[in-house]
């Protein structure tokens, strides 16, 4: 549990940062905007659904 708390406290400082920035609420792959629903469920997301999709398929094929 301590290490999935401290994770998430890490994500919230990146989102932070991201915000101070001005990079806040952009797909870190694509540069696209992020779907305001998705940040409202996962304000600490990085990447569009699309994005995120692909990723989770290329993990799927290649492994981590």
């Amino acid at each position: 549990t301590r290490d999935r708390e401290r994770k998430l406290l890490k994500k919230i400082d990146e989102a932070l940062q991201r915000i101070e920035e001005g990079a806040y609420g952009y797909c870190a792959e694509t540069g696209e905007p992020i779907g305001i629903r998705r940040l409202l469920a996962r304000p600490t997301a990085t990447l569009t659904i699309e994005a995120q999709e692909r990723r989770e398929r290329m993990q799927r094929m290649y492994g981590d």
